[in-house]
């Protein structure tokens, strides 16, 4: 496929610029992380992400790669005919770190230390938690979830994966099951980790019934989507000392300031940082998938992490 007007909206430099030529040899792009409606409507193919309202309008679009690796926010939008792909695949080691430290600074009460510091205040916070022997409860076990369960596995945790369909269990993964079975799962947890996209599945998924079937002193961790847990319910149980939390997304995000998660004793927020491009190895890894898609595209061959335009999942063959 030649002649392709291909618009790139995510930052790159001289080296990414030329790997993402050389899978398109005969293409025109443009590179612009900041681009006028002009130049999103004449695009063939995007590669990053563009304001989703404007989608509808392009008319010459055909391939909507993405540089996230959550697309559901995208369904709807994308003109009948055009392809969606997202990255996943790029973001696991990024993010899996952070879910990991995240973890461990709660447990090991590290944030209170930290809050100590700023106050000169020499106090011992008493008791602290392992991820060794602990019950590790993922949900969502895809690149994100599984590098994370991974890490887990390594430091002596009994990894308990949650999937929507059965799928075979990764040597990692001691138990795997269905979301349909999480009220039985989630008594038995010493934490559990979100990795999900948003959906019908997964709005509310955490509400308050399902805080309060938390273990005791257990953790949960979000760095799926924030509308996954009740922030609300959330914050009465971590004031009760019920429960512990660790998120990188809220809903809404920004958080409001007046929002009662900041001030709940054992919760650690971070502004959704985990993945986009802090870390260097993400990155390259989202523009050699976008890169790879790309090639694909041109040469009509099957793409990568095409998603589904009416879940927003992403299907189960050709995942990067």
């Amino acid at each position: 496929m030649t002649g392709l007007n291909i618009l790139v909206t995510l930052p790159v430099d001289e080296g990414y610029i030329g790997i993402l030529k050389a899978a398109c040899p005969d293409g025109s792009f443009v590179f612009n992380e900041a681009p006028t409606e002009a130049e999103i409507l004449s695009a063939d193919v995007i590669i990053g992400v563009v304001p989703k309202e404007i989608l509808p309008g392009c008319t010459h679009l055909k391939l909507l790669q993405l540089s996230m690796a959550g697309a559901d926010s995208f369904v709807g939008y994308v003109p009948q005919g055009a392809k969606l792909a997202c990255s996943s695949g790029a973001f696991g080691l990024a993010i899996a770190e952070h879910m990991l430290a995240s973890l461990l600074c709660v447990m090991k009460k590290l944030h209170l230390y930290r809050d100590n510091q700023n106050k000169a205040l020499w106090q011992d916070e008493g008791n602290v938690t392992s991820i060794c022997g602990a019950a590790v409860l993922t949900v969502g076990v895809g690149d994100i979830g599984g590098e994370f369960a991974k890490r887990c596995k390594a430091l002596g945790a009994y990894n308990i994966g949650v999937r929507r369909t059965v799928r075979e269990k990764p040597d990692y993964i001691d138990e795997m099951h269905t979301l349909a079975e999480l009220d039985a799962l989630l008594p038995r947890a010493d934490v559990v980790a979100l990795a999900l996209p948003s959906g019908r599945e997964t709005n509310g998924l955490m509400d308050e019934r399902r805080i309060a079937l938390m273990k005791q002193n257990a953790t949960l961790l979000n760095v799926g989507r924030g509308s996954a847990v009740d922030g609300y319910a959330l914050a009465r149980a971590a004031r009760e000392g019920r429960v512990r939390a660790a998120l990188d997304v809220t809903d809404p995000e920004p958080l409001p300031a007046d929002h009662p998660l900041w001030s709940a004793p054992n919760v650690l927020i971070t502004p959704h940082v985990s993945g986009f491009f802090h870390l260097r190895h993400t990155h390259t890894r989202i523009v050699e998938i976008c890169s790879e898609n790309l090639r694909r595209f041109c040469a009509d061959e099957p793409l990568l992490n095409i998603v589904d335009s009416h879940t927003g999942y992403r299907r189960e063959e050709n995942r990067a």
